[in-house]
């Protein structure tokens, strides 16, 4: 009879793995808002200068606008479009950050870069493009394709948070309202895919808990890993069916070497008697 254990968890075990797992998150966190504390400062300080730092947003097919690749997602047109990009780059940056340290570090730069220079080409001629919105659009399908692509339960986990908490944002990318940026959504979430394809092997996943079911044999009785396809034991034949059986290693009795298993099985097969010669 199987039976299903199910251990208690080891503490020591539970502490160090949640240990290093706590550590990152808190790492992620706190970068995370120090980047959306870097914008809202970056916002007051235009606000005390009384002047905009328009010079420096993308301007798509300009080539003075390429500066926007690098400057434009530092900058937001007012308070309140700082606001609607500072939550979701706070909870998708900590996030990634938290399961996949290594390869957040590589997909950040591909994403900004990315929704940048998507948008220099994509844009109409004479707009201009500000706002983190694009990295975190990035961010969203960046760490939603992970879960697509890795299926482990960390990532499947983070993945639906994400798209519980921020999956409206996926339609972002096309063209619905004015003064909004969905060349930087559309080409945020190319690269954020893209990134999760390159590196979804970067980070390993965590280790899974394995229950004693799990190591049991499939049948009772094979041990050490035998299979149970494996070939059996002779074993001893049930009454009745010994007068069927020993008519396998008669040469004489007309029975084909095929027919060796449904005797074995106590099987009654009609064997036609070899002719008689009369003397």
């Amino acid at each position: 009879m199987i039976t299903m254990d199910l251990p208690l968890p080891d503490p020591i075990a539970v502490i160090t793995h949640a240990r290093p797992m706590a550590q990152r998150f808190k790492r992620a966190a706190w970068i995370s808002l120090c980047f959306v504390a870097l914008l809202a400062w970056i916002k007051l300080f235009e606000h005390w200068m009384g002047q905009p730092f328009s010079g420096l947003a993308l301007r798509p097919h300009a080539i003075a606008g390429l500066i926007g690749v690098l400057t434009a997602p530092l900058l937001h047109g007012s308070l309140e479009h700082l606001a609607s990009n500072a939550l979701p780059l706070l909870i998708l940056g900590t996030l990634a950050g938290g399961l996949y340290p290594r390869a957040t570090v590589r997909a950040l730069p591909l994403i900004w870069i990315g929704s940048g220079i998507g948008a220099w080409f994509l844009g109409e001629p004479g707009s201009a493009h500000v706002g983190a919105s694009g990295v975190a659009t990035g961010l969203l399908f960046f760490v939603f394709f992970l879960a697509v692509l890795r299926r482990d339960r960390q990532a499947i986990a983070a993945g639906m948070m994400a798209f519980f908490l921020y999956g409206s944002m996926m339609v972002a990318i096309f063209p619905r309202e004015a003064n909004i940026s969905w060349e930087m959504h559309m080409s945020g979430a190319i690269f954020g895919v893209l990134a999760a394809i390159i590196w979804r092997k970067r980070d390993a996943a965590l280790p899974r808990k394995r229950y004693s079911w799990e190591d049991e044999p499939e049948e009772e009785g094979f041990e050490h890993g035998e299979s149970a396809h494996a070939d059996a034991a002779p074993r001893e034949l049930p009454r009745g069916a010994a007068e069927d059986a020993w008519i396998d290693s008669d040469p004489d009795s007309g029975l084909d070497f095929d027919d060796a298993p449904n005797a074995a099985r106590g099987t009654r097969r009609e064997v036609s008697a070899p002719p008689r010669r009369l003397h």
